[in-house]
């Protein structure tokens, strides 16, 4: 095999022998759905059963012929689900629209009804071929959650009643407060059968795997069944009368009164693909197969409810308690949600004696196991934790008590505000003293918008007047209104003799917000910009300050104890976490040698933080012979022995003065006034000199790339100090061994870019701005 080529297969090869054992003719392979048709037809059979009596229920709810939901159950999974987005989704009637529907059956009757709900069909398939579907992903997690869990508590109330031999009432409410009429009324065949099922379902995964290859839904049903003819015959089963096909009726157009219609065409039509989507939305959360395309779903959708309303069923929609059963019983692709429609059209016209021998406790008992399993812990403990408990509880309360769409637009509501509340929130404080000489602090944070002015208004208002204040600004978003707040607040406590200084350590300007449109800004990481940016000559250093008018020899070190004060207050506690596992030992993987250069901060430019780097830093970045100087030998011996590091790199910089100096030295300058040390120091630099007037490789590169002479220097003094660490004795035998790996860099300062020094030549390191068209920015050597 030819180096650096992989193990992998040629795609290029003979066809197979159809004659040899194990070979296979490209192109046979069968198509999805007959592969997992296998897992789809069992599930179908499955959702068939639970769609089934869900049918006729609701459609005797919203005051349509009982045919009228097996044929909106029908169309739902043949035209819905060959057509639409959500490959696992069912649909059918769902009981979101039985307020809808029952008032439009009384207003206009039922065949003006299915004219409605054809016409709601035509606005969902233009809506999908508008491509809006994707505005359900803006859907709070929590939210969809909840209104799985409040599906759930909803089916189990309900389906509590039907097990214990009751009927059902028409909301959650009501249900809950007859239950201790019906645990009183208790029919007991009724209660066992349910119970059964029940405990079939719970113990179907302790069974063997040969087993639980047959659906538990499906064998819980089938053996409570066959338990009922045997021993319950008297039980309340499925029950309907006439053919579905008898029940097939033509729409016809409402008589006047058009703009109710309309109306009632949007509200059919919205509350529709809102369902549907949403339920999209929750399936793929409970399963891990291909996403759904919302915008198809709108469509076949649309399709769907036009077909069913023109053949006389009720309105469809994606229905989450039959696409949980679908998920749950273990459906693959969409042929499940068409094969439940086969069967409820062909069982309704063939069959349907055998589907009046499902007693409804037996369906209720599967229903209740149903709806546990769209109660997650875990969703509750995850909203505990993000802060977002109040949304799921008042969600799954307004589903379970009021309806579906509105605990859903209740929930949305809810996180919209808390979303808003959270990111427009600015949180406002001021902080007295620490001691005599110190500064009052009021600390600005988050979102600074008119939202927060009142909070601003009542903490600027408390502070006493004839202070020094510092208002640190640490803000992401800052609005004008806010800024002309702030100043005109400062204006008015100075002219009362207070003093007001201002420090901004967030990601906005504050100067930018008197002009500029507001937006948020990037966030800005470690390290901090030159204190110079945000340090006032005035600023007071809290408990170290000297007094004002100290001398001038004091200022640097008031400087220093200014950083130190910010440091404490608002980056100590960010660091800790950072050095709390380095507090006893080090483990850098690189020795970084870079200049003194107070511009050159090797931390940001190689973004790395505490414990990465160990750091040699001196006049020009340069290293030496073993034993010229004592204090580089034992940097790098106790890099290569003691931290046995990976790296070392030698970073030179633009405009540098060492280089400099070796310019005036060779011009006969000289650079006495630094004294003699120094120029004893610069013997360690010369050599690069040489080999830039002698044409270094390096020195050809950084010139074609637009440097000026002094940078080419710099760069070949790299290369210089690269080729010392080659022949000395500590470095040496590692770097030969592969041990240590040596690497020479450039910062460029006024680009602000880093470039790569290897002994030939240069390489820039950032492609963009490369690409850009970016050029070095001329240094003027002396």
């Amino acid at each position: 095999m030819a180096p650096g080529h992989s193990n992998l297969p040629s795609t290029s090869h003979s066809p197979p022998n159809p004659g040899q054992p194990g070979s296979k003719r490209p192109g046979l392979r069968r198509p999805a759905f007959l592969r997992h048709l296998g897992a789809d037809i069992p599930a179908s059979l499955v959702v068939f059963l639970v769609a089934l009596p869900l049918s006729l229920g609701i459609a005797a709810a919203s005051g349509a012929p009982i045919m009228a939901g097996l044929i909106a159950a029908a169309v739902g999974g043949l035209v819905a689900g060959s057509l639409g987005g959500s490959p696992l989704q069912v649909s059918g009637p769902a009981a979101g629209l039985t307020v809808i529907v029952a008032g439009l059956v009384d207003q206009f009757g039922w065949q003006a009804t299915c004219a409605i709900t054809a016409a709601a069909g035509i606005v969902q398939l233009l809506l999908g071929i508008s491509r809006v579907g994707r505005a359900a992903l803006a859907v709070s997690p929590v939210v969809v959650k909840a209104m799985l869990a409040g599906i759930g508590i909803t089916i189990i109330l309900q389906q509590l009643q039907v097990l214990l031999g009751a009927q059902p009432a028409g909301s959650a409410l009501e249900n809950l407060a007859s239950l201790p009429a019906a645990i009183t009324g208790l029919e007991i065949h009724a209660a066992l059968l349910g119970l059964a099922v029940i405990g079939i379902l719970l113990g179907w995964k302790y069974l063997p795997p040969a087993i639980r290859r047959i659906p538990g839904p499906l064998a819980a049903v089938t053996a409570g069944t066959a338990l009922s003819v045997a021993l319950a015959p008297g039980l309340e089963r499925i029950s309907f009368s006439g053919s579905i096909f008898d029940a097939v009726a033509l729409p016809e157009l409402p008589d006047g009164n058009w703009r109710t219609i309309a109306f009632a065409v949007l509200s059919m039509a919205l509350i529709a693909s809102i369902e549907s989507l949403l339920s999209a939305v929750a399936v793929d959360k409970m399963q891990n197969g291909p996403r759904t395309n919302l915008n198809r779903e709108l469509v076949g959708q649309g399709a769907a409810n036009i077909v069913s309303g023109s053949l006389g069923g009720l309105p469809v929609t994606g229905v989450i308690v039959r696409s949980a059963t679908n998920v749950e019983a273990g459906a693959r692709t969409r042929s499940s949600a068409v094969l439940h429609g086969i069967w409820i059209l062909a069982f309704s016209a063939l069959f349907a004696g055998l589907i009046q021998l499902i007693p409804l406790s037996v369906l209720a008992g599967l229903l209740v196991v149903i709806g546990a399993r769209l109660i997650k812990v875990a969703d509750i403990r995850t909203s505990l934790r993000t802060g977002d408990l109040l949304v799921y509880a008042v969600t799954l309360l307004c589903v379970v008590f009021l309806n579906l769409l509105e605990g859903v637009i209740i929930g949305l509501a809810l996180a919209a505000a808390s979303v808003l509340w959270r990111v427009l929130r600015a949180e406002i404080k001021a902080h007295q003293p620490a001691g005599p000489d110190a500064a009052w602090r009021i600390t600005i944070a988050g979102s600074c918008s008119f939202f927060a002015l009142p909070r601003l208004n009542r903490v600027l208002q408390a502070v006493p007047e004839g202070h020094q204040m510092v208002v640190e600004m640490n803000a992401d978003y800052l609005d004008h209104a806010f800024r002309e707040a702030l100043i005109a607040w400062q204006n008015q406590y100075q002219a009362t003799g207070g003093s007001v200084s201002l420090e901004e350590h967030g990601n906005t300007l504050f100067q930018d917000a008197a002009d500029n449109t507001p937006k948020r800004q990037e966030a800005r990481e470690l390290p901090l910009p030159p204190r110079t940016t945000w340090q006032e000559p005035a600023a007071a250093v809290t408990g170290h300050a000297a007094a004002e008018g100290g001398s001038a020899a004091a200022r640097p070190l008031r400087s220093i104890l200014l950083g130190i004060n910010k440091y404490h207050r608002r980056f100590a506690d960010q660091v800790k976490p950072l050095v709390q596992d380095l507090a006893d030992s080090q483990n850098p993987d690189t020795l970084f040698v870079a200049c003194v250069d107070s511009r050159v901060n090797p931390n940001l430019i190689t973004s790395s933080g505490p414990g990465d780097l160990l750091t040699l830093r001196n006049i020009g970045n340069v290293v030496c012979h073993d034993g010229q100087d004592a204090s580089i030998d034992s940097a790098l011996s106790f890099a290569v022995k003691g931290l046995d590091v990976d790296s070392i790199v030698i970073c030179g910089h633009s405009n540098c003065g060492a280089m400099k100096a070796l310019f005036d030295d060779a011009g006969g300058t000289g650079n006495a006034a630094l004294g003699t040390g120094f120029e004893a120091w610069l013997d360690h630099a010369r050599p690069s000199y040489r080999e830039l007037v002698a044409g270094h490789p390096v020195a050809l590169a950084a010139a074609g790339a637009g440097y000026c002479r002094l940078d080419q220097l710099g760069m070949v003094n790299v290369a210089v100090q690269l080729a010392k660490l080659e022949s000395h004795p500590l470095v040496g035998p590692a770097l030969a061994a592969g041990t240590v790996q040596a690497t020479g860099l450039f910062y460029d300062i006024a680009s602000a870019r880093v470039v790569l020094v290897t002994p030939g030549g240069i390489e820039v390191l950032d492609p963009a701005h490369a690409a850009a068209g970016n050029t070095p920015v001329p240094a003027a050597a002396s």
